[in-house]
């Protein structure tokens, strides 16, 4: 556990005490007494009302009535905030009426001087999908599906799930096992695996009209998904030696199931390796297109001979 993360920790186990020990902090987390004195002075300093109580089994008291100090962001700290607030409205993210309430509590706190440089930042950056002409950060413009936080708190208690989506005007449920929720191309999407045909498979959240958790009697244990899931595993097809030039690109944008590996310690160089469906169109346009975009700092060490013909005629329409 890394310094600052291992004294927040002990902030809030005393901040829950009346009273605690040196000792009682070695054996909670696990550090040398040195290290423990000095976790608590930085704590003082901090702000945290400790008496000290002398004695052979002396400790320490939490004054009556105190809390946690208030916490206190840098400049650049905020900044890094607001910008992640920015950078991610229009994006139909879940819990939008709290990112709201969290960003006027977060100004709230700011003084006049930090106002006025997000103000300015706030006219003056601009990310895509932000409207110029209505650039206001507190603005509640672009709501996400309204089952997307229904679903997402079910999944927290959950991930044996009942989905009803509608498919071309037909409604159907389906028993499954969520193994991932993402946003990708703009929409959320739902990853599960079918527990009736113990399959993969992708469920879009704009069709999901209704979610339940799935009784308990009929699941499948989460080991035999996943050993079925090894089992089902595509065989690799595409293999790509990556420099740096496409390895920056890749950081830009990437395919959710794709991934690469390190071959040296700069991370200067990669191996990508995938499956591509060339029986699907959609998957096999999409990978033409995103192979393009990876740029000519790659070496094609195995590639499905579909893939390499529709990269050869999309470059012959730019030629």
């Amino acid at each position: 556990m890394k310094k600052v993360e291992r004294i927040n920790v002990i902030m809030r186990y005393i901040n829950n005490r009346s009273r605690f020990t040196i000792s009682e902090i070695m054996r909670e987390f696990n550090i040398s007494r040195s290290t423990a004195i000095r976790d608590i002075r930085e704590i003082e300093a901090m702000g945290m009302p400790l008496v000290a109580e002398v004695g052979r089994d002396g400790g320490y008291f939490v004054m009556n009535n105190s809390v946690l100090p208030s916490v206190r962001f840098t400049d650049n700290e905020i900044k890094a905030l607001f910008i992640a607030f920015m950078a991610t409205r229009n994006q139909q993210l879940p819990y939008l009426k709290s990112r709201q309430s969290l960003a006027e509590k977060l100004l709230g706190l700011l003084s006049e001087n930090q106002q006025d440089d997000l103000i300015l930042l706030n006219q003056i950056l601009l990310f895509e999908g932000t409207n110029p002409h209505n650039p206001d950060l507190l603005d509640l413009s672009d709501l996400p599906h309204p089952m997307l936080e229904k679903l997402i708190q079910h999944l927290l208690l959950d991930r044996y799930l009942l989905i009803t989506v509608e498919e071309e005007t037909v409604v159907k449920s389906y028993p499954i096992y969520l193994l991932h929720l993402y946003r990708e191309k703009s929409l959320w999407q739902i990853e599960g695996f079918n527990l009736e045909d113990e399959k993969r498979h992708i469920f879009p959240v704009d069709h999901l009209i209704d979610v339940k958790l799935f009784p308990m009697k009929k699941r499948v244990s989460k080991k035999k998904i996943l050993e079925q899931l090894r089992k089902q595993e595509e065989a690799i097809n595409l293999v790509l030696e990556l420099g740096p030039k496409a390895i920056a690109q890749f950081k830009k944008y990437h395919p959710l199931k794709v991934s690469i590996s390190y071959t040296n310690p700069y991370q200067t160089t990669a191996i990508l390796k995938t499956f591509v469906n060339v029986n699907n169109p959609e998957e096999l346009t999409e990978m033409t297109n995103w192979l393009l975009f990876l740029g000519k700092d790659i070496k094609v060490r195995e590639m499905p001979e579909e893939v390499l013909e529709g990269m050869r005629e999309r470059l012959r329409l730019y030629c």
